[in-house]
């Protein structure tokens, strides 16, 4: 198993947590411009999609180099899809796969997969096993085809890899993001199931699936799986409710976690890892160049999706509120660059 890229990262670990429907390739370019985190982590991507040759989803494997080191995130409940997409992604060029074992969407853990497999700790363990097995059989020479890639997608996997100038194989680490439980916190059970796979990380968010992102995380029994995690070669990440970089040196501290991923906070915020406060005007011109550089990357309609973005950078200064009432209305870059330029 290669460890290299966690064992070279200079710990401990600051990093942008992935973000259904945020952490898309425009957002974390900024993040790392303007934030510089310890590494970055895609969206969560459905690995029975990219077995199924859905190449939309390639969508979410765009990273820019300035992102590295770069995670791309998986998640389904078949593990011989993750073999796949697994071998998918280190094809790619990415540091390293995470596996999303915490997604509390009901329509994704009633499927096993995300949170739905913490009570399935064999599949979730079979999981990485498979995903590991693909990311190997990539990296001693094995074509995409060859692995059960449909053409289509292999084809725009090695035609990104030729623009990206990529000509490594790499045998690249397999990650774990979960969180405490189902019902109730059954993390010392469940972590220990993960640790017989050895995983090189494992991210736990302080709550449980029925929780979904309410009440407060609970750092308590996080550091109770990180003192179980630091009698392995596995290192821990916490996650939850982080509002500020000295927020964050002071959990890694108190918790004794090897790092945490920031999420919501850095919502409109990409300075947060420096403990920057931005200005009035350095909230307009990151809310317009990241306005840009989305349509940019996904042209064709998808233009509405940078509302939220938007609305997130307007706060803090006289005049936001009457901004944010402006925002809600765009439509299109032409629209935003008339409010802000």
């Amino acid at each position: 198993m290669n460890r290299d890229f966690w064992e070279a990262i200079p710990w401990p670990v600051i990093g942008l947590a992935p973000m259904d429907g945020v952490s898309d390739a425009a957002f974390r370019a900024i993040v790392a411009k303007y934030g510089k985190p310890s590494l970055t982590i895609t969206e969560f991507t459905a690995a029975e999609g990219i077995r199924a040759g859905a190449e939309r989803l390639l969508q979410d494997f765009i990273y820019s180099p300035e992102e590295r080191p770069v995670l791309a995130q998986l998640f389904g409940a078949d593990p011989s899809a993750f073999f796949i997409a697994a071998a998918v992604a280190a094809a790619l060029g990415f540091d390293g796969v995470d596996i999303n074992m915490g997604c509390p969407a009901k329509n994704i853990a009633e499927k096993g997969a995300g949170a739905g497999l913490i009570l399935d700790p064999e599949r979730a363990k079979e999981i990485i096993r498979q995903a590991r097995a693909g990311i190997t059989a990539w990296a001693e020479g094995t074509e995409l085809q060859d692995l059960g890639v449909p053409v289509h997608i292999s084809q725009a996997v090695m035609q990104r890899r030729s623009q990206l100038n990529i000509t490594e194989r790499l045998n690249v680490p397999v990650s774990v993001k979960t969180r405490l439980g189902v019902k109730t916190n059954t993390i010392t059970d469940w972590v220990q199931h993960l640790l017989e796979e050895s995983p090189c990380v494992i991210t736990i968010h302080g709550r449980t699936l029925n929780q979904l992102y309410s009440g407060e995380a609970d750092w308590e029994a996080i550091a109770e799986a990180a003192t179980l995690i630091h009698k392995t070669p596995t290192k821990v990440l916490g996650n939850g409710d982080i509002k500020s970089i000295g927020d964050a040196h002071a959990h890694i501290q108190r918790y004794r976690v090897d790092g945490v991923l920031i999420g919501r906070a850095c919502f409109g915020n990409p300075w947060i890892f420096q403990g920057h406060i931005a200005t009035e005007k350095e909230r307009r011109a990151v809310a317009l160049e990241h306005a840009r550089l989305f349509n940019t990357l996904f042209p064709g309609g998808h233009f509405l999706r940078m509302r939220k973005h938007l609305l997130d950078y307007m706060h803090g200064f006289d005049g936001a509120k009457e901004l944010r009432v402006r925002l809600m209305r765009i439509q299109t870059l032409a629209d935003v660059e008339q409010i802000l330029c």
